[in-house]
């Protein structure tokens, strides 16, 4: 199809579900207003295939009414019962967003795209698609608060060039954040009415910081005095280490004492709100030279940092973060946590307080990467790149604080729906890695006849090996590549293990905290881990899929994220889980963390985060209320006091002397991106 159709108007052929344009003048040039209460409410548009072949863009400008996120899917489809790709993405209210959907997205080679403005986290999920295919798009509601969707938008066009980035956005109630970084759209009671009420707040929290105590029977370290002092001399190493008593597993603190891991992650100074292209939405942006420097953040300075704002307002810039570790540290202990845990400043930690690390993957970018994020692991540079990564772990080898390292956060390759040989053979058509795939073909099948034979495809081993990649998978071909993902795997960690173990043999690898269960394939290329990890963001542990794993891998489970937002102070999204209000968090925390306490494969869970997200957004447009404490350092007492309550139980939990609390909660749809 030739481009000169371009940029082209795409007209909806009809409205999904309960969907409806309503009347009114839009604050946007061009745009019509709409309503829809339930998910899944939206545009269906059809045309003829191929219509889109050629394109580069999908695009229209967007404003969400309300003061509440709400999260969209752009569904494209290879026909009837055909493959489809779906791009979700969501907009911040009360303010104009404009769309820009990349259509080299549908090769699925990138699972996250940036946050522009106000449209927030584009991620990639489902199939590959074909645009020469593809006769049918879907625009639906994902995820919404309570009550009625209002928003407006332009017709979405396709075209070839990129459209030009927003740099004035329609904000038709004004600025979105105030001084101290709290929600103009909102109210609630505990919401910081002065800079005054804010800086005495901070100067008796610090007041009060020295006198703030772990629970009692913690060892200095935040282990159980009560429950292994006879035989914590035998058991003691200097070092955090794991423990199998014969009913259960543990962890050891470096005094020999049996440690289970409550952890806070992101103990950072800072909440980040990122402002590129949205500026006009902030009611105060201080100098970036003046007493405020250090609250400008950000690689490109498009975000500042109010949590560090009001601190400099509170003790200056010069003891501004020597207050807020004070603060910090002694919030985890007056919580109950015995963890500074990922996502944080670990050195305010260094020799006193019990953390882990996450490790910088900068140096194996060295590697290029055959899918996604995943690396080339049969290239012959790959052992040299994870001997520089390794390195890090040098300034902490010595520190029996230190409990361990986690490899990385979510690798991106774990989000896709199909292997990473699979999805190496679509995108990479030379690398180190299909050579080995092909020698692995080749030892199995030996010929190209045997090979097509098996797989059912018209291929050869040298196909395999090198060069583009179009046709559809069979299922044989598919478990093959599943297989020798398998490999790829156990290579990576294998050969990551080993490289830090030389450079620190004495703390945990805590491996890579998956984003859920993985599949069968992944996790047997995880036996190098010390601690099998993952990130769990559901009401409770997966208590018998867990168990299999920490049966397979014959090691202990870490959870490295778990939360549970509101929607009932100032945030404009609740997180991933979602309940009523403040005192259902509370009541949440405890269900969760006291049943993963009982679980005898559990040695910890590490709750994110300290700190409520920016209202307007991190980096990637999260904005959930989901932290212990406010932008203003304000603790939500309901959530603080049901943490303390579950710590002190801890021991008595983990040993199985009493039931974890339990209560019947609603747990309500996440409004989340």
């Amino acid at each position: 199809m030739t481009t000169s159709r371009f940029p082209m108007v795409l007209s909806p052929m009809s409205r999904i579900g309960d969907l409806r344009e309503v009347p009114g003048e839009a604050p946007i040039s061009g745009a019509t207003w709409y309503e829809a209460d339930s998910r899944g409410a939206g545009f269906e548009y059809k045309f003829p295939a191929g219509t889109l072949a050629g394109a580069a863009y999908l695009t229209a400008d967007w404003l969400i009414d309300g003061n509440l996120m709400a999260d969209f899917a752009l569904l494209l489809q290879e026909g009837e019962g055909g493959a489809i790709f779906r791009m979700n993405f969501g907009f911040l209210p009360q303010c104009q967003a404009r769309m820009r959907v990349p259509m080299e997205a549908v090769e699925q080679n990138r699972w996250k795209y940036p946050r522009e403005g106000a449209w927030l986290d584009p991620l990639c999920w489902m199939d590959r698609v074909d645009l020469n295919e593809v006769d049918r798009m879907r625009i639906v509601l994902e995820r919404k608060g309570p009550g009625v969707v209002r928003f407006c938008l332009t017709p979405v066009k396709a075209a070839i060039e990129a459209p030009p980035l927003l740099e004035a956005p329609v904000l038709p109630n004004g600025p979105l954040l105030d001084e101290m970084g709290q929600s103009t759209l909102h109210d609630w009671p505990e919401k910081t009415q002065s800079v005054y009420d804010l800086v005495s707040r901070m100067d008796e929290q610090r007041g009060k910081a020295p006198r703030a105590v772990w629970p009692i029977g913690f060892s200095r370290w935040g282990g159980s005095l009560e429950y292994s002092a006879d035989a914590a001399r035998n058991r003691a190493t200097g070092f955090f280490h794991t423990y199998h008593d014969g009913d259960r597993w543990w962890l050891v603190d470096p005094d020999g004492f049996l440690f289970w891991s409550s952890g806070l992650d992101c103990v950072e100074y800072g909440i980040t709100s990122a402002y590129g292209g949205i500026e006009s939405a902030l009611s105060w942006l201080p100098d970036g030279d003046g007493e405020f420097a250090e609250a400008h953040v950000g690689r490109e300075g498009h975000a500042f940092d109010y949590l560090r704002a009001n601190f400099i307002r509170a003790f200056g810039s010069a003891g501004a973060h020597a207050a807020w570790s004070e603060i910090a540290l002694s919030q985890l202990r007056e919580f109950g946590f015995n963890t500074v845990a990922n996502w944080s400043d670990w050195r305010i930690a260094v020799g006193g307080v019990p953390y882990v690390r996450p490790m910088n993957g900068d140096a194996l970018r060295a590697v290029p990467t055959i899918y996604r994020d995943f690396p080339d692991v049969y290239h012959p540079d790959f052992p040299v790149a994870a001997d520089a990564f390794a390195a890090q772990l040098a300034e902490t080898a010595g520190d029996p604080a230190f409990i361990g390292y986690f490899l990385m956060n979510e690798p991106n390759w774990g989000f896709a729906t199909e292997s990473p040989a699979a999805g190496m053979l679509y995108t990479t058509p030379v690398c180190h890695t299909r050579q080995a795939l092909a020698g692995y073909l080749r030892d199995r099948y030996a010929s190209d006849e045997a090979l097509s034979t098996a797989w059912g495809l018209d291929v050869t081993l040298d196909s395999v090996a090198q060069g583009s990649w179009s046709q559809s998978l069979s299922e044989a071909a598919r478990q093959d590549l599943a297989t020798f993902s398998d490999e790829m795997v156990a290579r990576y960690f294998d050969v990551l293990g080993s490289a830090c173990r030389r450079v620190d043999p004495d703390h945990l690898n805590l491996g890579i905290r998956y984003y859920t269960i993985p599949p069968a394939w992944a996790v047997r290329g995880m036996r190098s881990f010390d601690v099998f990890s993952m990130n769990c963001y559901q009401p409770r542990v997966l208590a018998d899929k867990m168990a299999q794993i920490a049966e397979l891998l014959d090691m202990p489970i870490m959870v490295g994220e778990w939360h549970f937002g509101a929607l009932d102070v100032g945030l404009p999204a609740s997180g991933l889980r979602h309940v009523k209000d403040q005192i259902e968090r509370g009541k949440a925390f405890r269900v969760y963390l006291e049943d993963a306490a009982a679980k005898p494969w559990c040695v910890g869970v590490h709750y994110f985060t300290l700190y409520d997200q920016s209202a307007i957004g991190r980096g990637d447009g999260e904005a959930y209320n989901i932290g212990f404490v406010d932008v203003c350092s304000r603790p939500y007492t309901p959530l603080a006091e049901a943490a303390r309550v579950s710590h002190e139980r801890l021991y008595q939990l983990a040993n199985g002397e009493i039931e974890p609390y339990y209560v019947e909660l609603e747990y309500l749809p996440p409004l989340m991106l």
